[in-house]
């Protein structure tokens, strides 16, 4: 009997700061670049270009602790017909719980993973389906607020600890490369599919067109999807022309 094996979900990334569309180079606030003040607009334009969900991130909640754009996710929300996810800023389940009845169809916990577990159980307790990890590392060991705070955690050890607590999917972001256009860091990324036995959308570092390849080559580990970010608004990737070239892979 042949084992199917997953596609590999193509996701635009919006970060948003100040209200406006965004990429940090390597997570530091000081090192963003703007790409458009009309967050919806951006988001249209990635669904009339294929994309199937959009990854939605408050910059400003990431590092505050607070969502400072629910305005405009909320307007991103109702207006797209594809689903999305959305990060930053989510520490408690009040939190949570509002952003996903403002529309998010997922939920992303970053910090709060590390700091409050419980938090976590209880979400996927309320929310069956809806919840996701965001594991950020640097070197192998999970980063928290917005990047800013170093731990000794290894990624592995938080991913296996979340599917204890019965998350299905985790979003794995290797910090050093996230908008820095050098590529993924393709062998932590399945070491941790692996070990931890975890589905796995990665992130940080898509440069080209082969690097999309190589995860996909690389998707029966568990890897289902690759967020795409900087490599999209600097044109080194079209994402239509992306999506029709994966079609004969």
């Amino acid at each position: 009997m042949t084992t199917k094996v997953p596609e590999l979900e193509l996701i635009p990334a919006i970060d948003l700061k100040d209200g406006k569309c965004v990429r940090l180079q390597e997570g530091i606030a000081a090192r963003s670049t703007e790409y458009s003040d009309d967050p919806v607009s951006m988001a249209l334009h990635w669904e009339a270009q294929g994309a199937t969900r959009l990854h939605l991130v408050d910059l400003d909640g990431a590092f505050s602790g607070r969502s400072a754009h629910l305005d405009i996710a909320k307007s991103i929300f109702r207006t797209l017909k594809i689903p999305v996810q959305f990060g930053g800023g989510l520490r408690n389940a009040d939190q949570i719980a509002a952003i996903l009845d403002l529309g998010a169809e997922r939920a992303i916990i970053g910090t709060a993973a590390v700091e409050d577990p419980e938090i976590v159980e209880e979400a996927v307790r309320r929310f069956p389906g809806s919840i996701v990890v965001g594991i950020d590392a640097r070197q192998g060991n999970v980063v928290l607020r917005g990047w800013v705070e170093k731990t000794v955690i290894p990624a592995v050890d938080l991913a296996r600890r979340m599917k204890e607590s019965g998350i299905d999917r985790i979003i794995y972001t290797d910090v050093a490369r996230d908008g820095m256009l050098r590529g993924v860091n393709f062998g932590e990324t399945e070491n941790l599919c692996r070990k931890a036995g975890i589905r796995v959308i990665a992130s940080g570092g898509v440069s080209s067109v082969n690097d999309v390849r190589i995860l996909w080559e690389r998707r029966a580990c568990g890897i289902e999807g690759v967020i795409l970010g900087r490599a999209l608004y600097d044109r080194k990737v079209d994402f239509s022309d992306l999506r029709k070239q994966m079609l004969s892979w």
